[in-house]
């Protein structure tokens, strides 16, 4: 391409194609061009992750997690009425099996007030009993509000109504090079008929799994880096479904960014049981098979990672132990579910989170935006990312102008 163009988002996953509708709301923006490196959108983490419009329950307060969550939740529900896409309120509880876990899960309860989540309150095992008849615990947080929906029919309806609004998707598109001045970026492109130079005035990258790599080449700093996490799903057999009403979900371990193995109805009626979190050895690893030598270059030559592991190596075990032996994945989920047996559950897709990790060795928790030049990088972006996503895009807008 020989003209600058106004606009280029590399990244056709629910969040670069929600920054190019908002964009294309503006009548000044001009031109807007989405690279996807997959022959599709909505490939890696919009379309493999469990479907659950978050609430905003466990965000620190103040932070740009809890600040756009709950905006985009409800603009998410709008959305979805526009457009005809199936979105369900089926509510949410988050169990204490025991009294070790009520002093965290009385943490959660005050942060939920603090977010402003709607209708969230405390309750005792009858209640939760009412609630969730298959389910057992000391107390439990509800969230009545938190949703379901499939995110990947959302970022198709979006990027459908992107090139209704004149934006161009280009997919088989991967960015292989950035370099800018005070004029201009250059985005070189590999497609399938060969290498082109892509200019414009601006450039967002919500590349996922590979934005630290996108952002190293817009000369932006290594850390944080990107370090796969392979999420490893099962489901219950239809037999088995109603064992759970909605969401159930354990208290979580604060010191990890992962929620831990909770149930999850979705919106097809499937029930997911799932996901612990395994390191995997390739960017888009969904299988364990799965192993690109580059990854793991990238990986091992990382100083935060060695930092990570050394401080985090129990739970890698465990969860290690959770990903080969099915008993043992069950197990965890037994503990507030303990009609729940191993033959209840069959193998299910996996996904991958792109999960940011600082020069120190630090899980970065919240939404990572920052700057290099000309370009507006997002930097980490991991659940809720999808369920905030029109809030985001709002930010991103306030941040490019």
């Amino acid at each position: 391409m020989r003209e600058t163009i106004p606009l280029v988002i590399v990244g056709g996953g629910i969040l670069g194609l929600a920054l190019a509708r908002r964009a294309l709301q503006d009548p000044a923006t001009g031109t807007v061009v989405v690279l996807e490196k997959e022959a599709a959108v909505a490939t890696h983490q919009t379309g493999r992750n469990s479907g659950v419009v978050h609430a905003g329950l466990y965000y620190a307060p103040g932070s740009l997690k809890a600040r756009l969550c709950g905006a985009g939740r409800v603009a998410l529900r709008s959305y979805c009425a526009e457009h005809g896409i199936a979105h369900e309120t089926v509510g949410k509880v988050v169990v204490a099996a025991d009294e070790t876990e009520r002093g965290r899960l009385d943490d959660i309860f005050a942060r939920a007030r603090a977010n402003g989540v709607p209708g969230v309150r405390l309750i005792g095992p009858d209640e939760l009993a009412e609630l969730e008849p298959h389910v057992s615990g000391v107390a439990a947080v509800v969230s009545p509000e938190t949703a379901i929906v499939d995110f990947g029919a959302v970022a198709r309806a979006i990027a459908a109504e992107v090139e209704a609004s004149g934006g161009h998707l280009r997919c088989s598109s991967e960015v292989v090079g950035v370099a800018q001045d005070e004029r201009e970026v250059r985005v070189e492109v590999r497609t399938p008929h060969g290498t082109e130079m892509v200019r414009t005035r601006r450039l967002v990258v919500c590349a996922g799994l590979q934005s630290d790599r996108v952002a190293r080449m817009a000369g932006a700093s290594v850390a944080p880096a990107i370090i796969p996490f392979r999420g490893e799903y099962h489901a219950l057999v239809p037999d088995r479904r109603h064992l759970v009403r909605g969401l159930v979900y354990p208290v979580p371990d604060p010191r990890y960014p992962f929620l831990g193995i909770h149930l999850t109805r979705r919106i097809d009626g499937e029930v997911l049981v799932g996901p612990n979190a395994v390191l995997a050895l390739a960017r888009e690893g969904y299988r364990r098979r799965d192993v690109s030598a580059a990854d793991l270059r990238d990986l091992l030559a990382y100083p935060g990672f060695w930092r990570m592991a050394r401080n985090n190596w129990r739970a890698g075990a465990r969860e290690l132990s959770g990903s080969v032996r099915t008993a043992a994945f069950v197990r965890e989920a037994r503990r507030y579910v303990p009609s729940l047996e191993t033959a209840d559950v069959v193998p299910a897709p996996s996904g991958v989170r792109a999960q940011a990790v600082d020069a120190a060795g630090g899980l970065v928790d919240d939404f990572v935006i920052d700057r290099s030049g000309r370009v507006v990088l997002v930097r980490n972006a991991p659940s809720p990312a999808a369920t905030s996503s029109l809030a985001i895009a709002d930010h991103l807008w306030a941040v490019i102008g």
